[in-house]
């Protein structure tokens, strides 16, 4: 009788510690200090990708094709950089004088230098502006938005298509969060292009009157976000509120994308926060270091990783036969996030590194975006690096 009793209590004993073993395991999952929940947001659409790697850390519907009102000026920006001369002057036609919108209030006829509109554009979102540098790279507004929507398919943006060069709305003309992402985290590794919207006050001569234009950046993360440093803000009826802002902190920059978000700079700040809280960016490979017996890494590689996924890393060495043409190139690193790839990295015999191009920036592909991004983004940057004056 006792000994039944004793199974009894010992099956009811278990019983209980088995029901209360799965709360257990989760309450220590949800103690883990690295355990990340993803700030709630209000956007239609949102984006976060980390510059350096490229990688996607959070996207909320962030394929849907929507109106973009005058996020689209980033893309205006970037092309007239590429194509123009900064210090070429731009004259004010009767389409850019005439147009409808927020405004920098040009003179017809007036004579601006491209890199002063440039400012003008970005941090006071002047639609005169925008139609005056389309018509004098492209030598149309037609010719420009042509240029535009091959930048876009240079660089895999897929859920994009541009009508115009400042963003009112039309009909065909939209992009996306994670495709806006991407297109400001390659536009951030032109040193123009960053200097402008990271500006706060701007000042230009002014030609009609005796005093200067005095341009206040509209984009108020770059002050009240510790390490903003850009980029653009947009609306319209339609398109409703849209920003694009970045910052980098402790060597890390990050861009955010929201579109139709009543409530943008808090979300925007939650985001960014998220991200440098959740995703450091990690020095996986340093150039030059040993991967094998005399042979060394090309460049350095760099990811934005959580503390568990920085020990899912791996590396495959893909080695191939010395020849006169590989110049001491002996393969690629590969580099795998949970045996996924995440990026390669070209290896040297010892001594043969060939030295950094200037400007050079680093840029690889990420696991959680697609390769054909990936291929088009380096393409992109390249001719970027290299391109003349």
């Amino acid at each position: 009788m006792r000994m039944t009793s004793k199974i009894r209590f010992i099956s009811l004993l278990t019983s209980c510690l088995l029901l209360l073993y799965p709360l257990a395991v989760q309450a220590e999952k949800q103690d883990k200090p690295n355990s990340r929940q993803v700030p709630g947001n209000h956007a239609q659409a949102a984006a976060l990708i980390d510059v350096t790697s490229g990688r996607v850390l959070y996207e909320h519907h962030g394929d849907d094709k929507l109106p973009i009102a005058s996020l689209t000026k980033i893309m205006t920006a970037i092309v007239a950089i590429e194509h123009g001369r900064l210090s070429d002057k731009v004259k004010v036609g009767r389409a850019a004088y005439g147009k409808e919108g927020s405004s920098i209030y040009l003179h017809l006829g007036e004579e601006m230098t491209l890199e002063n509109m440039l400012f003008g554009l970005m941090l006071r979102s002047g639609n005169d502006a925008a139609t005056a540098i389309a018509e004098h790279v492209g030598g149309s507004e037609e010719g420009f938005v042509r240029l535009m929507n091959e930048k876009a398919s240079l660089l895999g943006l897929n859920h994009s298509q541009f009508q115009n060069p400042h963003g009112l709305d039309a009909k065909n003309h939209y992009s996306s969060a994670i495709d806006l992402a991407k297109l400001t985290s390659y536009a951030m590794h032109n040193p123009d292009f960053k200097e402008i919207v990271k500006t706060q006050i701007k000042q230009a001569p002014n030609p009609n009157d005796p005093w200067d234009y005095k341009w206040i950046n509209k984009n108020k993360m770059l002050r009240f976000y510790e390490g903003a440093d850009g980029v653009k803000t947009g609306y319209t009826k339609i398109a409703r509120r849209c920003l694009v802002s970045s910052a980098t902190r402790n060597g890390q920059q990050l861009v955010v994308v929201t579109i139709n978000d009543g409530d943008d700079w808090n979300d925007h700040r939650k985001l960014l926060d998220y991200g440098f809280d959740h995703f450091p960016l990690v020095e996986i490979i340093k150039r030059g270091q040993t991967l094998h017996s005399g042979i060394v890494a090309g460049t350095g590689f760099k990811y934005a990783l959580t503390t568990e996924e920085s020990r899912e890393i791996g590396k495959k060495l893909v080695l191939q036969e010395e020849n006169e043409l590989s110049f001491g190139r002996r393969g690629e690193l590969h580099i795998l996030l949970d045996q996924q790839p995440i990026g390669k990295i070209p290896v040297y015999n010892r001594g043969s590194i060939p030295p950094i191009p200037k400007q050079s920036q680093q840029v690889y592909g990420s696991g959680s975006m697609r390769p054909d991004w990936f291929t088009s983004f380096q393409q992109a940057l390249r001719s970027l690096l290299f391109l003349g004056d």
